[in-house]
């Protein structure tokens, strides 16, 4: 055989069924070997490597589905085909749900066969390729971490303008305006003032809620920067952001950098339990988190981002009171109700050029 072929195990108690499976994919260049039960199967497994095994359901004592079992444990990267000649479609959804990449029935047809190999090799590099791409990026999100970990530790003992620039230059990776920082701590520190919190933790979400995305520094530039609708996939990476975030600041002593991990982590929760990554719903949902989701949305709708023009003061004010009960805790939107006025001024303040509703109507 060829350096490289693909290497197939056989297993079948009925000998004659594996010669043929060998004989036709030996003609196809597979190196093939066979087993007549579980014994013998992971005896081989264990002694070499294999790509994909091929087995039968029904044999004298352990079974093709224990196999699978023990292979998917013990060698998961090798893709399990199991064959029966016993029509049971529990059987098949039970063994597809527990790894196996394919059920064909008997009289087996080698063509099947053949395309059924193909399938599950193409399906396990694609997993493959998936899996290196994880750890890739957790190996340069582990990277990142440390190196932001360091520089917290500094801005602990640093200003206020330290942390906003920092903050700033992960707002910016994704074309965030550059006054959006700003904006989100005078939002977030006037909305936490109205429900009454202390005037320290107050202070404390000011700062904190400046580094609520910083996790999109963990997030690939082809997904940050794509402007075009994200699919799944992207998305699900994208969302990740948060979870990334609080590990950038986790395990901080600083009681600051602890409400900045809150934040990182529940901003996109929703009151209903619709949001990321927890799914928590009402008062499970930090109240940090509640306040930045509101702030955070309302910035969105009323500044320009790369794929959407800004709405109008009004426009966001009525999304926002609608969301009330499904997006937003609603009294944080009440809150927000009676601090129009300081939003509104906040915004004058920190707008950026050619970016805002400067010019739009604010109907009252």
């Amino acid at each position: 055989m060829e350096q490289g072929a693909p290497r197939i195990l056989v297993v079948d108690d009925e000998n004659a069924i594996c010669q043929v499976i060998q004989d036709y994919l030996s003609l196809r260049r597979f190196e093939v070997a066979t087993a007549g039960n579980y014994d013998e199967a992971t005896s081989l497994l264990g002694a070499e490597r294999f790509d994909v095994l091929l087995s039968d359901i029904r044999m004298p004592g352990k079974s093709g589905t224990d196999l699978l079992r023990y292979t998917r444990r013990h060698h998961p990267n090798t893709a399990t085909i199991l064959f029966t000649g016993y029509a049971d479609i529990g059987i098949a959804v039970t063994s597809m749900q527990e790894g196996a990449y394919d059920f064909i029935l008997k009289p087996i047809h080698l063509e099947q066969v053949h395309m059924s190999i193909h399938n599950a090799l193409e399906k396990r590099a694609l997993k493959e390729e998936v899996r290196r791409y994880q750890r890739g990026l957790e190996d340069l999100v582990e990277k990142r971490t440390k190196e932001l970990r360091e520089a917290l530790r500094l801005v602990e003992a640093a200003n206020l303008d330290t942390v906003t620039r920092l903050s700033r230059a992960a707002e910016m990776r994704d074309d965030e305006t550059g006054n959006h920082v700003l904006r989100i701590r005078s939002y977030s520190a006037a909305l936490a003032r109205e429900l009454g919190m202390p005037g320290d933790e107050v202070g404390k979400l000011y700062v904190a809620s400046s580094m609520h995305d910083v996790g999109k520094i963990g997030i690939p530039d082809h997904i940050l920067l794509k402007p075009g609708r994200l699919d799944a996939g992207e998305l699900s990476i994208m969302k990740s952001h948060a979870v990334i975030g609080a590990r950038i600041l986790a395990d901080a002593d600083s009681p600051m950098l602890q409400v900045a991990q809150v934040v990182a982590r529940s901003h996109h929760e929703k009151w209903d339990g619709s949001g990321y990554p927890d799914g928590l719903s009402g008062e499970t949902i930090p109240l940090s988190g509640r306040i930045v989701a509101l702030a955070d949305v309302w910035d969105a709708l009323t500044t320009r981002r790369c794929y959407k023009a800004a709405f109008s003061l009004t426009s966001s004010k009525d999304i926002i009171l609608k969301s009330s009960g499904s997006h937003f805790d609603p009294d944080v939107v009440a809150a927000f109700r009676r601090v129009e006025d300081e939003f509104q001024s906040i915004f004058a303040q920190f707008q950026d050029e050619s970016s805002s509703v400067a010019h739009a109507p604010t109907e009252n």
